[in-house]
C-alpha cells in the first residue's frame, strides 16, 4: 500500500477507459517524451463547465450570509479572463461570446434562486477527496464532488452535482455511485440524499436515488482492477481499431502535431487546442 505507486481511479478516468482505453492511456497515462508532462485538450464546453464550477463552488467556502454580497456575474468575468480566447479552446469571438453569454444565463439562474447555494454546506477536507478502494490492490478512488448541503436538524448530508450540459447524465452513468462512494468515506456524516441541478434549464434541483453502496463499491473496484491491469501489461487498444474512435481521435491528432500548444493548466499538463479546420467538427455546443 503506498500512495505514490498507487493506482487512482475516477469519475472521469473510469468513463473514458470505459469507453476507449486509447483514450484513457492518452489522457491520464502518457506523456510528452520532450516536456515529461500530461496532454489535455481544451474545448469551449469543457470552458464553460470549468468556469461556471468554479464560482458556484467557490461559494461552499464562504458564510452563507455573505455569499452573495459579490454577484456571481462579477466572479465570472473574472474567472473567464483566463479562458478567453484559444486558452478556451475559441477561435473566434462568436463562438466565445455564446459560450460566455450561456455560462451568464446559468450563473443568473444561481443567483436569483440559489436554493441549495444559500444554505449550510460541507467542504471536505481535502484538496482532492479520496480514499482507499482497495488497499490490498493498492487502488485509490478519487474525485471532486460539486457541493455536499448540509441538514442542521438531522447532521446530514445531500450530494449536488452541477451539470451544465444541455443533456441529461444518463442512467447507467457511474457518476453518482463514485461521488456516494466518496461523500460517505472522505466525511463523516450520513449522505441521505443526491440531486442534479441542470443549470441550462431548471430553477431547482432534479432529485436523484441514492444508488446502493455496496453494490457500487463491487462494481467500481472491478473496474478498476481491470484498469489497474491494462497499466500493468501495457494494453490500451481502441475499440474501433487503428481508425480510432471519437474518444481518441482527438488526442491522437496532439499527437501527430494536429494541434496547437496554449500553455500548462494548474496540474502542469500540456494544453492544446485543435487547429482551426478541425474546430467545426470538434467543438459543437453542448
Amino acid at each position: 500500500m503506498d500512495k505514490y505507486t498507487a493506482t487512482y481511479v475516477s469519475h472521469s478516468s473510469i468513463s473514458t477507459f470505459l469507453n476507449c482505453p486509447r483514450a484513457y492511456f492518452l489522457k491520464n497515462v502518457y506523456k510528452d517524451p520532450k516536456t515529461k508532462h500530461k496532454i489535455k485538450i481544451m474545448s469551449p464546453p469543457l470552458a464553460l463547465g470549468q468556469a461556471v464550477h468554479e464560482v458556484i463552488e467557490s461559494l461552499s467556502e464562504i458564510k452563507t450570509d455573505l455569499r452573495f454580497k459579490t454577484p456571481l456575474l462579477e466572479k465570472f468575468e473574472q474567472v473567464w479572463k483566463k479562458l478567453s480566447g484559444k486558452n478556451g479552446g475559441f477561435w473566434d469571438k462568436d463562438t466565445e461570446f455564446k459560450y460566455f453569454s450561456r455560462g451568464q444565463a446559468m450563473l443568473s439562474r444561481v443567483q436569483n434562486n440559489p436554493g441549495p447555494i444559500g444554505d449550510l454546506a460541507i467542504k471536505i477536507n481535502q484538496d482532492l477527496p479520496q480514499y482507499w478502494l482497495s488497499e490490498k490492490d493498492n487502488i485509490i478512488l478519487c474525485g471532486k464532488i460539486d457541493w455536499l448541503k448540509y441538514y442542521s436538524d438531522s447532521d446530514t448530508v445531500e450530494i449536488i452535482d452541477f451539470k451544465t450540459s444541455k443533456y441529461e447524465e444518463s442512467d447507467d452513468s457511474l457518476q453518482l455511485p463514485i461521488y456516494h462512494l466518496l461523500s460517505t468515506h472522505c466525511q463523516s456524516r450520513p449522505v441521505t440524499a443526491a440531486s442534479y441541478w441542470y443549470l441550462e434549464s431548471s430553477d431547482t434541483l432534479t432529485p436523484k436515488t441514492l444508488p446502493d453502496l455496496v453494490e457500487s463499491e463491487v462494481k467500481i473496484l472491478k473496474i478498476a482492477q481491470k484498469i489497474k491491469l491494462h497499466r500493468a501489461i501495457q494494453k490500451f487498444d481502441c475499440p474501433a481499431g487503428q481508425a480510432g474512435c471519437r474518444d481518441c481521435r482527438d488526442y491522437e491528432k496532439v499527437l501527430r502535431g494536429e494541434a496547437e500548444y496554449v500553455g500548462l493548466d494548474d496540474y502542469k499538463a500540456d494544453v492544446y487546442i485543435l487547429k482551426k479546420s478541425a474546430e467545426t467538427t470538434g467543438s459543437k455546443i453542448l
